[in-house]
């Protein structure tokens, strides 16, 4: 029997106080400069309270009122929320944590590290700061953009991640230590993701530093995968990185594949590259061909098609912001507003919804204040003006300040059914989150520089333009210019590297593989600096039902 998607049962809607700058009996849309400065406060105090009661740990914990480290000790939120401070205008407070960053950051330490979230957090916010910092009033050095200490900073950081890359795939293991590089019993299965989601930060550092290493290992995963997707064009969720077997099969736009997509249309526009948005094009006929019912998107095995499970994860509600993207509003705004409903319903996006049933999924009720839904919000409203996304925010700002915002900042609901509180506030909360928000409400903010507008720079490698392309973010929403190329001809270390040239063919088919040493378009030059050895591990067996963001839900059949 075919599948067919039932009306979501039961919608309710929360009920929340009528304030000021709401939407009045007329219909008008919620006032912009209202929501723009309870956006402001929000992040003030989410940005004070760390301040005060978590600095230098990665992450708040808003119930106790102390800090915890997460993703390796690295004071992420700082730097997650640098360059938001400069979006909301607070020059003096950017330059003083550029200063606390340059004094305090250590990447020479013994942590096992998420290749993954170090790139997206550290090495994108450390970008984002480096190409923001002139604007933000910083003294910057005469080789500025091509150096500087938080450029330093950052390829530093992303040559820890380098050894996770030596594999025989060219795929990344999904965590490395940053002392000692990848540990020998490190699992080698890896979320979609963790391979793909590199290419925007690793790209504008090489371009930045003159050394291609960075971006060539970013596309050989990427090419890795494509050729490793399947005779219908899907892609799973998890792959074994030395052999290039899918362990997790389930196919889907969701959580261990997101930014993967994400990156290939961000990678095209950043890098004006035919071949990555050709790539996506493909995966999109896929996507809508085998996991769409009724501007839904399912998860669905990878190699036959047929659904596996009937849900919608938050982390899905970035789609309609990338489909706005490439120009497919109509699809974009019909998805966005089936999300919305989902947020009427609870005040929130649960991690997982089960569609037919419209319900939550069991232990997966929580929402930990992600930005994915406001993140198509602000997109689409750049794109259409449609009123009813700036209800999107507004409902977002009166949600989250009436279920988590505590004396210490704003705790992750554990439960939407009873707005029941986790004692944790991740750092997207004020690098995404607030973000979006801030910015769907403020359509003037130099973010979003349309290209009219640009920076003229001149270095000892040539004149630079800066922002003529406007801004590209990267999935922990750190801004990087879209083009930053050298004017001037002859030897510079700030020339975009390219493939090689002549029209693109996508290779042989799908499932396809080739060695890493000999894919066609990809250099072959080799990083300059101490060569690390390819790194083997054991394989180690199980199954698994999906597999989302480094957990493995083990079928129990």
């Amino acid at each position: 029997m075919p599948f067919r998607l039932l009306a979501p049962l039961g919608l309710l809607c929360l009920l929340l106080p009528l304030h000021r700058g709401a939407p009045g009996p007329d219909g008008s849309a919620p006032d912009p400069a209202h929501y723009r400065e309870r956006v402001k406060a929000m992040f003030y105090h989410a940005y004070d309270s760390y301040l005060e009661n978590a600095f230098p740990y990665d992450e708040l914990r808003p119930l106790t009122c102390d800090g915890h480290d997460t993703w390796g000790s690295f004071s992420l939120t700082l730097i997650d929320a640098l360059d938001t401070l400069l979006i909301l205008g607070n020059v003096s407070e950017f330059q003083r944590v550029v200063e606390v960053l340059q004094d305090n950051l250590d990447f020479d330490i013994d942590v096992n590290a998420s290749v993954f979230e170090t790139n997206i957090r550290v090495v994108g916010g450390l970008l984002s700061a480096h190409l923001l910092s002139k604007k933000a009033g910083v003294e910057v050095e005469a080789g500025w953009p091509c150096a500087g200490p938080l450029l330093s900073m950052a390829e530093e950081a992303a040559r820890k991640l380098l050894p996770a890359f030596q594999t025989p795939t060219g795929m990344p293991y999904g965590t490395v230590n940053l002392l000692h590089g990848v540990n020998p019993g490190e699992t080698p299965v890896t979320c979609t993701a963790g391979i793909g989601t590199f290419i925007v930060e690793f790209a504008t550092l090489s371009s930045l530093t003159g050394d291609p290493v960075f971006e060539d290992v970013a596309r050989v995963a990427l090419m890795r995968l494509w050729e490793s997707r399947s005779d219908i064009g899907l892609v799973g969720n998890h792959i074994d990185v030395l052999t290039g077997k899918w362990v997790a099969q389930d196919a889907g736009i969701g959580a261990g594949v997101d930014s993967y997509f994400e990156y290939l249309v961000k990678g095209a526009i950043l890098l004006q590259d035919k071949k990555l948005m050709a790539m996506f094009l493909e995966y999109n006929k896929a996507i809508r061909n085998y996991t769409r019912f009724d501007d839904w998107y399912l998860w669905v095995q990878m190699y036959k098609g047929t659904v596996s499970m009937p849900v919608f994860q938050s982390l899905e509600a970035y789609w309609p912001g990338l489909q706005s993207l490439i120009g497919d509003i109509d699809n974009a705004m019909r998805t966005f507003l089936n999300y919305y409903t989902v947020w009427k319903q609870f005040g929130g996006l649960p991690e997982f919804y089960n569609i037919p049933q419209g319900y939550t999924v069991e232990k997966r009720e929580g929402y930990p204040l992600r930005p994915e839904l406001i993140e198509s919000a602000m997109y689409l409203y750049r794109a259409t003006g449609d009123p009813t996304l700036l209800e999107l925010g507004r409902d977002a700002v009166e949600s989250i300040e009436k279920i988590s915002k505590v004396e210490c900042g704003f705790a992750t609901i554990k439960d939407l059914r009873d707005h029941k509180l986790d004692n944790r506030m991740e750092s997207f909360f004020l690098a995404e989150t607030v973000k979006y928000l801030y910015l769907l409400f403020d359509p003037t903010n130099f973010i979003h520089n349309n290209g009219s507008t640009f920076d003229a720079v001149i270095t000892p490698y040539g004149e630079c333009i800066l922002g003529a392309g406007g801004y590209i973010f990267n999935t922990e929403v750190e801004d990087l210019m879209k083009e930053f190329y050298s004017l001037k001809q002859g030897k510079s270390r700030f020339q975009k590297t390219t493939m090689s040239s002549g029209p693109w063919k996508p290779p042989a088919g799908p499932g396809t593989f080739s060695s890493a040493e000999n894919h066609d378009g990809v250099r072959e030059k080799k990083p300059t600096k101490q060569r690390i050895p390819l790194l083997s591990c054991p394989s180690q067996p199980f199954t698994s039902k999906l597999a989302l963001l480094g957990q493995v839900f083990l079928d129990s059949s």
